[in-house]
């Protein structure tokens, strides 16, 4: 089945950068009021919920066809690569290395994908063009990070750290191929079961690492209600409905937008000073975005 990009798919991507890239803020101020485990537990544990309800409710379908075993083997495999491991190595891997590092760790997403989609998913060649502009991409997002990546917090525990952050974005490549390849499915029953599977994986995981759940002021339980509704329950979702019409790699632009986004909201919301350095990347992210889809621009416009 080849990428169907529409502008649906673009407005999508766009809404996901956005809402991605505001959710480093938030996540800042449920973490006054919480630990990060039980961050990830909390906001994943309230997104499965919302939608068991949504997807009974829709008359809880999952497969369209009878899924083989292999099938249900691959649907585990995307729940855990999607959204627990992930997650959790971030929550830990967070602690010790900078947040410039972990900026540039989930923007290599997109070069991750490349050959393994190239392999792995029909219609999804790395062709020269793809290469050169998700290159660029990266390199935007370099710039706009800065000096920052490369920044040490001189702790024992950094190059765990900084391995943790990169295996996340390794999570997240693989579980878009898997996601991409499963039969055909629901994407509201897909996107529904996969975060149920990761529930049950980090949950356990916060107990062991953290102890029993604290019991957090009613600030950070709304917050932890945000979270799990906006930025978990309906991104994901979003986030299966590009994967599974418009091709993993084209949800991997996602990763070069959230850093800008981070940036931008950052100093709208919060007055942080803007780098000198954002005009640059942002010519360099559009620049990358525009040379990679070009294909599927110059349909879209053949289209309109």
């Amino acid at each position: 089945m080849a990428p169907d990009i529409s502008w649906k798919s673009w407005l999508m991507v766009a809404i996901l950068g956005l809402t991605w890239g505001g959710t480093f803020l938030v996540t800042e101020l449920a973490l006054e009021g919480i630990t990060p485990f039980w961050l990830a537990s909390g906001r994943i544990g309230f997104a499965a919920l919302v939608m068991v309800v949504i997807w009974q409710a829709m008359g809880g379908r999952l497969f369209t066809t009878p899924p083989s075993r292999d099938a249900r083997i691959a649907l585990l495999a995307v729940g855990a690569f999607s959204t627990a491991i992930p997650f959790s190595l971030l929550a830990w891997g967070q602690q010790f290395v900078t947040g410039g590092f972990a900026g540039v760790s989930m923007a290599s997403v997109g070069l991750i994908v490349l050959p393994l989609a190239h392999f792995l998913v029909p219609g999804e060649r790395m062709t020269p063009r793809r290469l050169i502009g998700f290159s660029i991409g990266f390199a935007g997002v370099c710039v706009l990070i800065g000096g920052r990546a490369f920044e040490t917090t001189g702790s024992d525990l950094e190059w765990a750290g900084r391995l943790a952050c990169v295996g996340a974005a390794s999570c997240y490549g693989i579980s878009s191929i898997l996601m991409r390849r499963l039969p055909p499915v629901d994407p509201i029953g897909l996107s529904t079961v996969l975060l149920v599977i990761a529930a049950c994986m980090v949950i356990p995981l916060a107990v062991v690492q953290e102890g029993p759940p604290p019991l957090p002021d009613p600030r950070t339980l709304w917050i932890l209600a945000f979270l799990g509704l906006v930025p978990t329950a309906a991104a994901n979702l979003l986030r299966v409905l590009v994967i599974r019409t418009a091709g993993p790699v084209f949800m991997s632009m996602t990763n070069y937008q959230v850093p800008l986004w981070s940036v931008v909201l950052g100093a709208a919301l919060l007055n942080e000073p803007l780098p000198p350095s954002l005009l640059w990347a942002m010519i360099l992210i559009l620049a990358g975005t525009g040379l990679s889809q070009y294909g599927a621009l110059r349909r879209l416009f053949g289209r309109a």
